[in-house]
């Protein structure tokens, strides 16, 4: 018998700075996202007018009456305290790089470092963004750096639009379907 209760799931939202994070939550999102943005200073002001210093806040109402709460980190590693306390009780993790930035590659090794103990205990899925604005590492690239660093099955890795909610929503059902194989599309 089902509780009455609704579950709730949560997933968080991490990567490079610039990655579209807060963009992804706010495209899929059911209800206005919950924002910490802060004017950007040193850097990263130099890639954006504003950051996230806590994290962003979304939910995503399921048809089945099931909510998935979406968390975004802030992706400055200066706030990676926050990283840890966002993570507590997530199911998984869909990871963002920045595709434009200098090396991404890097950047996906270093996210998956600092998330390494949340993700053995979970799922990964990784969006690689602004591809329109450079092409190189492909996805290959990207799928054979998590199977160097050991993830095997080698997670699900997808060029995304984090302004498009299809596009956001294909990596929460490929982390879904990672955790539960056993799902299908209603």
């Amino acid at each position: 018998m089902r509780s009455e209760r609704a579950r709730h799931n949560k997933i968080i939202f991490s990567g490079t700075v610039g990655a579209g994070k807060s963009t992804a939550i706010n495209a899929l999102s059911d209800i206005p996202p919950v924002s910490t943005e802060a004017l950007a200073s040193d850097d990263t002001a130099k890639l954006k007018k504003t950051t996230t210093v806590a994290m962003d806040y979304g939910v995503l109402n399921l048809p089945d009456g099931e909510k998935v709460m979406l968390y975004g980190t802030p992706g400055q590693e200066r706030f990676s305290f926050m990283w840890d306390i966002l993570s507590e009780g997530g199911i998984g993790l869909v990871l963002l790089i920045n595709n434009a930035n200098t090396d991404p590659l890097s950047d996906l090794k270093g996210y998956l470092n600092a998330f390494k103990d949340f993700i053995a205990g979970t799922a990964v899925t990784v969006g690689v963004t602004h591809m329109d604005r450079a092409e190189t590492p492909g996805l290959d690239a990207y799928r054979a750096t998590l199977a160097e660093l050991g993830h095997q099955p080698v997670p699900a890795v997808f060029r995304v639009d984090a302004r498009s909610r299809d596009d956001v929503a294909m990596l929460v059902k490929a982390l879904l379907y990672t955790l539960n194989p056993g799902l299908i599309d209603a």
